[in-house]
């Protein structure tokens, strides 16, 4: 994708793009927000429109010269909104993080109360945890696991909102790898007189395939990123019931926003063409099935897999039974190829930036082509880094990881 007028006008900058496509090409990247993106979704994320100026919605904006951009913004929110089945959708947040925040601006004021699952759960930093401005601008409470199971317990979710009586109510998260239970959590919010909102931000391409349950018809709103599972550009979007769409348009613009990346629209609008296609919907299951081949393999060779297994894309796996930590493990395995990220898991008694756990998923290495048999080498190839995660050993499992992507070239780039 990178061309000879970058190159030619900055070498530095070409070199490191350069560099970064040999990387994404030779290593199996299982960070599980990650994916590869089409050519098509390349192309359209630098096209022209990254000259443009469109503050405001389509046939209400605040600058001219919009006789294009109008028609491309409204064809991205007829496709979310039919790849999706919501009444309204936004597609302007600039990421998943800044659609939570919409949220928050058009339901609360500063000092109401909000119910997520808290983040050393697998919560996200946006539903309310501490160091985020939605726990400091908001009274958080947040629900967890249970310790024996590592699973959601919904009647203990049920009797801490009944104590607590949140105006806001979250389901979603970024370590949290079994199927959520969307109808308990929208009669719960019912029960306490709270507004639910789902953040499908990891999952919103397993749904869009019917791989996991959608919150669409129970939820007063959705948030997601329009990456990771679904395999878009960089940016986020909100899905909601059309009594809502008023409240969730003014908090994005004028509320946190100015004018939209309408290139990433653009690109946006190829994804979820692409989306809607069948071969998207075999996409989703096998990233399901690859990540169930993942957890199999490692429990079979004695990892202690959360919750036992996974519903979804990722996998979390406490190391304390490998007496090494998760940061030393995140670092080999880099080394051998294989990139994933040291996480936290439920009850750690680690620090998070030094904690007990990784964290990895299968969405990459779907879009790739890998199957069943490749995420089983993969589960291999941990295991044999982890259990002597030395230079030397890193060093041979790469060269047996560059033999393998060889064979499945990377989407938009090989």
């Amino acid at each position: 994708m990178i061309g000879e007028a970058l190159k030619a006008s900055d070498p530095e900058t070409y070199a490191l793009c350069r560099a970064e496509e040999r990387r994404q090409e030779e290593k199996i990247r299982l960070i599980p927000s990650e994916n590869y993106v089409s050519k098509a979704v390349l192309e359209a994320s630098s096209s022209v429109f990254t000259n443009k100026y469109s503050e405001g919605y389509p046939g209400r904006r605040y600058y001219e010269g919009q006789q294009l951009v109008d028609p491309l913004e409204q064809l991205t929110i007829d496709r979310a909104k039919a790849l999706f089945g919501a009444e309204h959708a936004n597609v302007q947040p600039y990421s998943g993080s800044p659609a939570n925040l919409a949220v928050y601006l058009a339901f609360l004021k500063p000092g109401e109360k909000v119910m997520g699952l808290a983040l050393p759960m697998g919560g996200h930093l946006t539903h309310g945890w501490n160091v985020s401005i939605t726990g400091k601008y908001f009274v958080s409470v947040g629900y967890g696991v249970r310790q024996d199971t590592g699973r959601i317990d919904y009647d203990e979710v049920r009797d801490l909102a009944k104590k607590e009586r949140p105006q806001l109510l979250w389901a979603g998260g970024t370590a949290y790898s079994r199927t959520w239970d969307f109808e308990a959590m929208a009669q719960i919010a019912k029960d306490v007189g709270a507004r639910f909102v789902a953040d499908i931000a990891h999952i919103a391409g397993l749904i869009a395939g019917g791989a996991h349950p959608s919150p669409v018809p129970v939820a007063d709103v959705v948030t997601t990123t329009t990456h990771k599972t679904l395999r878009g550009p960089r940016g986020g979007m909100i899905l909601c019931k059309a009594e809502h769409a008023q409240a969730i348009d003014r908090a994005v613009f004028p509320g946190l926003q100015g004018g939209p990346h309408v290139h990433n629209t653009a690109a946006l609008a190829v994804a979820l063409k692409e989306a809607a296609a069948p071969s998207f919907k075999a996409y989703a299951h096998q990233v399901v099935a690859n990540a169930r081949a993942i957890a199999e393999e490692l429990v079979a060779r004695g990892y202690d897999v959360v919750s036992g297994g996974t519903d979804n894309h990722l996998i979390l796996v406490d190391l304390t039974n490998k007496d090494v930590t998760g940061k030393v493990a995140a670092r080999a395995l880099d080394k051998a190829g294989l990139e994933l990220n040291y996480n936290s898991v439920p009850f750690d008694t680690r620090k998070p930036f030094d904690p007990s756990g990784i964290r990895l998923g299968s969405p990459a290495i779907t879009s790739r082509g890998m199957r069943e048999a490749e995420a089983k080498q993969v589960a291999i190839w941990i295991d044999r880094v982890i259990r002597q995660p030395t230079d030397d050993n890193a060093e041979r499992v790469f060269h047996e990881v560059r033999e393998l992507t060889r064979k499945f070239p990377a989407p938009g780039i090989g």
